[in-house]
């Protein structure tokens, strides 16, 4: 564990850096807003990951940067939206008000709107040796981003908010909600090294469902876990008529589901050997480390 840490702790100060460094502040409120949910912390494991996909295949991780951080740019819009008293309706992320409590609603919203755009542009300007692979790298962003994976997801979360969404429902729900754009990160990491098409795939189903466990652990530590450890308002899920894991299976048969896809991200990376350690060391920080 101490060596996965010290890894996330390096990987996340050069994407911090990096992050300060494409979104300088400029003394306008929009900006302001931009860095203060873009730079006000967050364990950055999307974009780490995208590297450490990456480094398994043999890259450098320098010329990645401008594509880790704009996966986390989008992150943090996502964020920024969900929060809204229109979607998820939460005061409190990363252990500080929200975006919309601290800057007001419409300043929230062009802050969400300006890191989704400007995450584009900032991949699309990268000086990267192959350009077909940033284009492919880009699509897969944008495709786990838009109507078919992120945005339809939370369309779909807050249509099912007091139904009875069964199990296949709401596993729908997290792959594409936060499971997809964590995937597309693996996979963009993958592109961009050259990974070739059995490469891709067990980095695909490692994705996967590694994404679908950090919705599944979230959902657990939703249900059971204060403020101080989750950094959001205590029982948001609850009081909003969520289905969820935990709701639907218990804490305890979500804990065991959430650890069931870790071993099965962990085993897609099989074909990639010894190369992919840093891999299986996150899938288990990503699961087991947070339960």
């Amino acid at each position: 564990m101490s060596d996965t840490a010290a890894y996330l702790g390096e990987r996340a100060q050069r994407v911090e850096r990096a992050l300060d460094a494409l979104v300088p502040a400029d003394g306008s409120g929009l900006r302001e807003a931009m860095r203060y949910s873009l730079l006000g912390g967050g364990k950055r494991i999307r974009p780490i990951l995208l590297l450490a996909a990456a480094e398994a295949l043999g890259a450098e991780a320098e010329p990645l940067l401008p594509f880790a951080c704009a996966v986390e740019m989008i992150h943090t819009y996502s964020l920024i939206h969900d929060d809204l008293p229109v979607m998820d309706d939460d005061a409190l992320r990363r252990g500080r008000p929200t975006s919309h409590v601290r800057f007001g609603e419409a300043l929230a919203v062009l802050a969400g709107d300006a890191l989704l755009t400007d995450a584009f542009a900032v991949m699309a300007t990268a000086s990267f040796a192959d350009p077909v692979a940033a284009i492919r790298a880009i699509g897969e962003v944008a495709s786990a981003a838009g109507s078919g994976g992120m945005v339809a997801g939370q369309a779909d979360d807050i249509a099912a908010e007091g139904g009875d969404a069964d199990l296949a429902a709401v596993e729908s729900i997290h792959r594409r909600k936060t499971g997809a754009l964590l995937c597309a990160a693996v996979r963009a990491g993958g592109i961009l090294a050259g990974a070739d098409d059995a490469a891709l795939r067990g980095l695909t189903v490692y994705g996967d469902r590694l994404g679908l466990a950090f919705q599944v652990v979230d959902d657990v530590l939703d249900a059971t876990a204060p403020s101080a450890v989750t950094g959001k308002s205590e029982g948001r899920d609850r009081e909003r008529g969520k289905r969820t894991y935990a709701h639907l299976l218990g804490a305890d048969g979500a804990r065991r589901r959430a650890l069931d896809l870790g071993g099965e991200a962990v085993l897609a990376l099989q074909p990639l050997g010894s190369r992919a350690d840093v891999l299986r060391a996150l899938a288990r920080f990503v699961v087991d480390e947070r339960l």
